[in-house]
Formats: C-alpha cells, structure tokens, sequence
C-alpha cells in the first residue's frame, strides 16, 4: 500500500479562470447560433453585457464593495451571455436590458451578491421576462428570415414594427400548439415531417445549436470545471420520461431526441444545473437535482402552459436544494457505517 505525505497541493482556480472558461464554452453554441439565425444574436450578447456590467458596477458602488475585484471576475458576464442566449435574438432592447438587470440586481446581489444567491440569476430572469411579457418572449426568428441585418437591428431598437415575417415560435411551440389545435385529431409524427420547421431531428438548426452546446459542455466536463453528476442527471430525466410516454403512445408523444435537441436542453444540462452556487453540493445530490429538473422540464413543455420548462424547472428544484444537500452528505469518516 502506498502512502502520500503532506504537503497537499491543491491546483489553484480562481473565479475569473472558472467565468472565462465557461464563456470559453458557449462559443460553439454561439457560433452555430449565428451560422443558422444571423449574426444579430451577436448584438443581443453586447447589450446583456453592458447591461450586467453597469447594474453590477451600480449595486458594488452602493454596497461599496471594491469595482474592479468583483468586475473582473467574469461571473456577471455569463449571467448576461446565458440571458441572451435563453431569450429570443430579435428581443427588444430594453427587454434584454430589463431581464439582464433584474438578474444582476434583484436575483443576485439582493441576497448577497456571488457565492450567496439561492436561485440562478439567469433563470430568474427569464422566468420574470416571459410571464410578463409573453408575445416578446415568444417571437423567434425562422431559420430562413430573408430580413436584412438593418432591417433587423432596427426591429431590435424599435425603429420598424414587428412583421410576422421576421417572428415565428419555437419547434416545441409550433408542436405543442399543433397538436392543440388538431384537439387529437393530427399525430405527431404528421407534424414533424414539416421539414420546413422541424428539419430532421429537433427542429431545423436547433439541433446544431444544442449540438454546439454539447460539445462546449464536454469540453468543460474535460476541464473539471463541471462534474458529469447534474448533466447526466438533467438528460437522463427527460430522456426516460420522453422515452416512456412515446413508447406509450407515439402519435400523441415526441421521441427523446426531439426533446433532447430541442428548446434549451444542452444549454440547460451543462451550463444552467451545473451552477456551484444555487445547485447542489454533493454528488448524489447533483445527480437527484439534475434527474428532477429534467423530469420537471418535460412535463412542463409537454403538458404545461410554457413551449419549455427548463427555466421553471431549474428554480423549482433550486428551493430543495437545502433540503437534497441535508439527505445526500456523505458519512464522516469515523461514524459507524463508515470504512
């Protein structure tokens, strides 16, 4: 048997190394992001930005609190770059700015600034944004919008009316209020094979984009930035239940991988449920966060008022987190049931 002697050395990892890792991430979800829906999202990305760097520059000055530490550190920009990937890239500006601030302000430093929030600052936000303000919240751009990138940056800042043309809703909403409206009468199967809408998987070009996210969640996992717990966990709870309800009934229920490459699964699992700070601690504990969200999420996309659930899903699970964190601790090393 082998022994080690101190001293341990632990690698260093700051907070700032962690944040631009993570934003390392993104870039192929964004790139495929823009290769499919235009650069406009691009935009979308500078204004959460500014926005989350001046909300949290204004909360720092008045909590006098030190501006450049706590700027620099880079969590505030994920906050804003994940806002603006959930919401839709041809959002007003002053939605994004007023999810953005609501995120930094409200769900973030009101509790205490990083490190201290209970909920994910940008699922708050989101959740916030889209029950107050749905029809913005749910104009999508199609994949095939023939709008100028004038045309569309105008539409952002308010200087050209919104067209049907340049808006359009998600696969999963398009699915959901298909089968509505059919009251039965239409299958699945009959809606998917628009391939206009749907493409051949999860929607056309989505499942690039949440392929981009994957790939960039991997990598992270190969970084040990994330553990594998909360992502395998998210998938593996949609993917069963997905699952179990088309094998049921297949007219009425999509496969699993139209849902796992649709609406912002990929996104969800690697970069929302992997949180340090709202999700939980231990690995049992990410795997039963993970597993319950995902579950939540389908159910809500599916059955729910709402074309995807991941953000309802995720704040809903992070109230139990106390609770998931108290029943998953390991036993300490020397109390009976312990080797």
């Amino acid at each position: 048997m082998h022994f080690t002697t101190p001293p341990y050395l632990v690698k260093k990892t700051s907070v700032q190394s962690v944040m631009l890792q993570v934003l390392a991430a993104l870039l192929p979800g964004i790139a495929a992001y823009v290769w499919i829906f235009g650069p406009m999202i691009l935009l979308q990305i500078a204004i959460a930005t500014v926005a989350a760097l001046a909300g949290e520059a204004f909360i720092l000055k008045l909590r006098d609190k030190p501006l450049k530490l706590f700027l620099s550190d880079g969590s505030a920009i994920v906050t804003a770059w994940l806002i603006a990937l959930a919401f839709p890239p041809l959002a007003p500006w002053w939605l994004i700015v007023v999810g953005t601030l609501i995120a930094i302000i409200v769900a973030k430093h009101l509790y205490g600034g990083l490190g201290q929030n209970p909920f994910n600052p940008a699922m708050i936000a989101f959740a916030v944004c889209i029950v107050s303000f749905p029809a913005l919240m749910s104009q999508w751009p199609p994949v095939d919008l023939q709008a100028s990138l004038g045309d569309q940056m105008r539409l952002v800042f308010g200087l050209l009316p919104r067209l049907d043309a340049m808006s359009g809703a998600t696969p999963l909403d398009a699915l959901k209020t298909a089968l509505k409206v059919s009251e039965g009468t239409t299958t699945v199967s009959s809606v998917l094979a628009d391939a206009s809408t749907f493409g051949h998987l999860a929607g056309k070009g989505w499942e690039w984009v949440m392929a981009g996210y994957l790939l960039g969640g991997l990598w992270l996992w190969q970084r040990k930035i994330i553990t594998w717990h909360a992502p395998t966990g998210f998938i593996a709870g949609i993917a069963l239940l997905a699952g179990a309800l088309w094998l049921w009934q297949p007219a009425a229920f999509a496969t699993p991988l139209f849902h796992l490459f649709s609406g912002g699964v990929m996104l969800g699992a690697f970069f929302i449920v992997t949180d340090p700070v709202s999700g939980c601690t231990t690995p049992k504990g990410k795997l039963i966060f993970g597993f319950a969200a995902g579950a939540l999420a389908y159910l809500i996309r599916v059955f729910g008022g709402y074309p995807d659930g991941v953000a309802f899903a995720v704040l809903l699970l992070n109230i139990c987190v106390p609770l998931i964190d108290m029943y998953t601790q390991p036993p300490i090393f020397g109390k009976k049931g312990t080797q």
